[in-house]
């Protein structure tokens, strides 16, 4: 229970922590982000990492005035890491495929994270490597599926470095230009927790798309049930 309540104040109070990570580590901090981003990215068992709300508060803790941190180095750092992870998780999928899933009641490596990611992939198709960026958990797991289907490694690579780099761009964009307005200095807290509110809404709309879909089939079913024993009286 302490470490839920450990990283529930570590998202909360991100930019506090990080600074006191960057004078604790000096450059090495550098690579801390990037085993980060790498393992969210690239590791099916670690979908609750930050993504998002890092790559934000990143890019806002570079344009302070007292950071120690270079935006060109950290952005770099954190495109090669997004790049690799989808790599490494696109190879994975590609040599290992559903036998990861086989744990049917895993909490992390269970068969409904895959089968959303693969609907994730039937409706959007290959630009679902580039999409799925900016969706928590199935950002983790699209390129495990696109290595299941068997896409071409230079099909994936393209998608793979378009949506890396769209992703750090925007997400550590947004905290170059917002991350010094005074408001949002003074209420980085809400403004962390609403870019993780903003990033689980395709998540949610997925849901409730589903639930709505199974409902309606539901009553559908049954209207044509009622009228077939109606015919048959």
């Amino acid at each position: 229970m302490d470490w839920i309540l450990y990283f529930v104040d570590l998202i909360r109070h991100l930019d506090v922590h990080l600074n006191d990570l960057v004078g604790t580590m000096g450059p090495w901090f550098y690579l801390a982000m990037f085993a980060i981003i790498f393992c969210e990215t690239g590791l099916l068992v670690t979908p609750f990492l930050p993504g998002d709300s890092l790559l934000f508060t990143l890019g806002a803790m570079c344009m302070s005035i007292n950071s120690e941190l270079n935006l060109p180095a950290m952005a770099l750092t954190l495109l090669v890491a997004a790049v690799l992870g989808d790599a490494v998780n696109y190879s994975l999928g590609y040599w290992t495929g559903p036998r990861v899933f086989k744990f049917e009641k895993s909490f992390l490596l269970n068969k409904d994270h895959l089968l959303k990611a693969q609907g994730f992939c039937e409706k959007y198709g290959k630009k679902m490597i580039i999409l799925a960026r900016f969706v928590p958990i199935i950002r983790t797991f699209a390129p495990f599926v696109a290595g299941i289907g068997k896409m071409t490694y230079p099909t994936f690579l393209a998608y793979n470095v378009i949506g890396a780099i769209a992703w750090v761009g925007l997400c550590m964009g947004a905290g170059v230009m917002f991350g010094q307005i005074p408001w949002v200095k003074k209420n980085f807290e809400v403004v962390i927790l609403g870019v993780i509110f903003i990033s689980i809404l395709p998540l949610v709309y997925e849901f409730v798309q589903s639930r709505y879909a199974a409902k309606k089939m539901t009553l559908d079913t049954k209207d044509l049930s009622t009228d077939l024993q109606s015919k048959a009286g």
